[in-house]
């Protein structure tokens, strides 16, 4: 299995359809789990797709329309049923406390988990780990939206070829990387930086700056197209983005793996989504989205 994945549980907008759960979705990042927008039947699917409650660190709520939060109570209730054995932390938008406490506490049940409720109000940093930087980015949505990004630190590639120049083998390898330096010679002769991996998840919106700055330079984007281009007017007067213009963001952006997903019922051909994001330039990797498929994150530049 992949150390960094993005599960997909659900990709039907507003209403399911017989193929389609409402959103929902865990990304699979060196042994930790972020939920992303657990809709109504996040935790059935959840079982289909072989995600457990345990896998759970972080939930990333971008706004409250029930296909994006209705699952939330029932997540939080297996969260506490199956007494995970780690904190969980919570993040959605501030002005939306009032929802979360609802769903929060649906109905009753045994609370066993520390859950911290890390509301967002503004842009900017919601969490550093050892792992990545966690970002939140407001979008453009009838109701307050946000989008997230996670950036993994950059690290270094030692370069072989130097290091035997100079004469530096087995454990002096690491004791340069701890140090710095090394019998004179410095980390920065023999090694070049490795970019971070970047991940974004940018679901309802028009088309915003806060979108494209998630997206820049991202590995992989998650990118709503709840329309076809043919329907943009419906797009904009919905607080959506049409196929094409998910490509273009992803375009702009300089992304390596697109993945499309949060498709309104009126289509019936995922292909065309492929198609449109096409035509609006996008060459790199793109993946339209089906519930309870796998997307592992792409392989580092060499």
């Amino acid at each position: 299995m992949s150390a960094r994945e993005f599960v997909v549980l659900g990709t039907a907008s507003q209403v399911p359809t017989r193929h389609r759960n409402h959103n929902g979705y865990l990304l699979r990042w060196d042994g930790e789990g972020i939920l992303f927008d657990p809709g109504e039947g996040t935790q059935r699917q959840m079982l289909r797709a072989g995600v457990a409650a345990h896998d759970i660190d972080r939930i990333c709520v971008t706004h409250f329309h029930g296909d994006h939060s209705l699952g939330l109570a029932g997540v939080v209730q297996r969260i506490n049923l199956d007494q995970v054995p780690h904190p969980v932390t919570a993040h959605y938008p501030e002005s939306g406390q009032r929802f979360f406490d609802r769903l929060r506490y649906a109905t009753a049940y045994r609370e066993t988990v520390e859950l911290a409720e890390r509301p967002v109000a503004e842009d900017g940093v919601l969490a550093r780990t050892d792992a990545y930087v966690l970002e939140a980015r407001r979008l453009s949505h009838p109701v307050e939206s946000y989008g997230y990004r996670l950036i993994e630190p950059d690290g270094r590639r030692m370069l072989r070829e130097k290091l035997a120049a100079h004469g530096i083998r087995g454990a002096d390898v690491g004791r340069l990387q701890r140090e710095g330096a090394l019998n004179g010679v410095t980390l920065d002769e023999v090694s070049e930086v490795r970019r971070g991996q970047r991940f974004a998840f940018v679901m309802d919106t028009r088309l915003c700056d806060g979108a494209y700055a998630l997206a820049e330079g991202c590995d992989m984007l998650v990118i709503e197209s709840t329309f076809l281009d043919e329907d943009a007017r419906l797009a904009v007067e919905h607080g959506h983005l049409t196929a094409g213009q998910a490509g273009r963001v992803a375009v702009e952006a300089g992304v390596r793996h697109l993945v499309l997903t949060h498709f309104s019922q009126r289509y019936h051909d995922p292909a065309v989504f492929e198609q449109q994001a096409r035509a609006a330039g996008f060459g790199g990797e793109l993946t339209v989205a089906a519930d309870l498929i796998r997307v592992p994150m792409p392989k580092r530049h060499l």
